[in-house]
C-alpha cells in the first residue's frame, strides 16, 4: 500500500535552519511540511516561525517583510503580527484586527541549530530537543570546537524518509559494506523510554569478543563506542569516542514534501589538537554520511522486509516504537510501504521468527 502524505504526517522536532542562517533581525523563507513559512530573528534575538502569508490580503511576509518591535511587519499594507500570531498593528486604523491570527510554530534553538515542532494532530511539544554536547558523559567532560561554518553539511531533494534514516540504528551490518568496516560493530546496549530510543555501539575485535567483564556485566569505557539517541524520528544525537578525541554528529532529516526531505547534518569535534589535526578530523567526520545517502536516495520501504534471524528483534521494536509518530489511524508505519513482498505460504514462518 501507499501511505499517502505520511512524510507531511509525523509528529516531532525537526530541523529547519541553522542558527546562523538567521542573523540579527533577519527574515528568511522556509519551505517545510508541505507548508510555505517565513522565520525571523526578533530585536530580543528569539527566533520565530510563523505561516508565511499575511491574513490581510496574502502577501509574503518572507519577501519584503521586516522584523519591529512587536513582531512583523507585512511589506504590502504594514499589518503588524506578534510573536504569538496576533495583529497588533494596522497603520492606517486605531484598532488592530482581533479576529485573524498569524499561524505560529513551537521553536528551540539548541545545538547552533533552529528546531520547529510539528504534530499531524496540533498538539503542544511533549518532549524536548536534547542538548547535544551534554548528553553523555564522554561529551560533557570536553570542550568543542563551533560547529558554525564549516561543521555542517546540507542535503536537500533527496527521496530519503526520516525512518529510513531512524533504522541504522538497529542496522551494524551495513557497515562492513557501506562504510567498508572490517567487522560489523556490535550493539551493546538499547534503551527505549517514550520518544527516546538510545543504544551504544561498540566497534572492533575489542568489543565483539570481549564486550563483559569476568562477572558477566558490561564495561563500562566507552574506547571506540558510538552512543546514539533518537529523540523522535526527526533529532538525532552521535557521540563517538575514538583514540583521537570525541566528535558529535547530529543527522536530522525533515520532510519538505510528500517523498521528499531534507538532511541537516552538523559536526562537533573536541579541543585536543592543534587546527590542522581539527581540519583532518572534521573531513574524516564528514566521510560517511555521503555514501550512506547514496544508499537511502534509491531504497524503498518493504514492510514487512526479509531479515536474517538476528535482525528481527531490532528491526521489529524499532518499527514498533516508530509507530508513535505517525497519525494514529494509518495502520502500516512505512513512508513507502509495498504490498506483502513474502513468497506464498511463508507469512506463518516469518511471523514466527524469533
Amino acid at each position: 500500500m501507499r501511505l499517502h502524505g505520511l512524510d507531511l504526517e509525523l509528529t516531532g522536532w525537526f530541523q529547519v535552519a541553522w542558527s546562523g542562517d538567521i542573523g540579527p533581525e533577519q527574515v528568511v523563507p522556509l519551505r517545510y511540511f508541505g507548508r510555505d513559512l517565513v522565520a525571523y530573528r526578533g530585536k530580543d534575538g528569539v527566533v520565530r516561525v510563523h505561516d508565511r502569508y499575511c491574513r490581510h490580503l496574502g502577501a509574503s511576509l518572507a519577501h519584503g517583510g521586516c522584523v519591529v518591535d512587536e513582531g512583523i511587519q507585512c511589506p504590502f499594507h504594514g499589518w503588524i503580527w506578534a510573536p504569538d500570531g496576533h495583529n497588533v498593528s494596522i497603520p492606517y486604523q486605531e484598532r488592530p484586527n482581533k479576529a485573524r491570527k498569524l499561524g505560529t510554530w513551537p521553536v528551540v534553538e539548541r545545538n547552533e541549530s533552529i528546531h520547529v515542532w510539528f504534530d499531524h494532530a496540533g498538539r503542544e511539544p511533549y518532549w524536548d530537543v536534547p542538548d547535544a554536547l551534554r548528553g553523555t558523559a564522554q561529551a560533557a567532560e570536553r570542550e568543542f570546537h563551533p560547529a558554525w561554518p564549516d561543521g555542517r553539511e546540507h542535503a536537500t531533494d533527496l527521496r530519503v524518509h526520516p525512518q529510513m534514516v531512524v533504522e541504522n540504528a538497529v542496522d551494524p551490518h551495513h557497515f562492513r559494506f557501506v562504510h567498508n568496516t572490517p567487522i560489523s560493530p556490535v550493539v551493546l546496549q538499547e534503551r527505549v523510554e517514550g520518544p527516546e530510543w538510545r543504544a551504544r555501539v561498540g566497534f572492533g575485535k575489542r568489543w565483539r569478543d570481549h564486550s563483559h567483564d569476568e562477572h558477566g556485566a558490561l564495561r563500562t569505557d566507552t574506547m571506540n563506542t558510538i552512543d546514539i539517541l533518537w529523540s523522535g524520528i526527526g533529532v538525532s544525537v552521535n557521540v563517538e569516542h575514538m583514540r583521537e578525541g570525541v566528535r558529535v554528529i547530529t543527522i536530522n532529516v525533515t520532510p519538505v514534501e510528500d517523498g521528499r526531505s531534507e538532511l541537516f547534518a552538523t559536526y562537533w569535534i573536541d579541543r585536543s589538537g592543534d587546527e590542522a589535526t581539527y581540519r583532518r578530523r572534521l573531513a574524516d567526520a564528514k566521510l560517511a554520511l555521503p555514501d550512506d545517502i547514496k544508499i537511502w536516495n534509491h531504497q524503498v520501504f518493504l514492510d514487512p522486509p526479509a531479515l536474517a534471524t538476528e535482525e528481527g528483534r531490532g528491526f521489529r521494536r524499532m518499527r514498533q516504537w516508530a509507530r508513535q509518530f505517525y497519525p494514529g489511524d494509518v495502520a502500516g508505519n512505512g513512508p513507502t510501504g509495498i504490498d506483502d513482498t513474502r513468497a506464498p505460504g511463508t507469512e506463518k514462518l516469518e511471523a514466527g521468527a524469533p
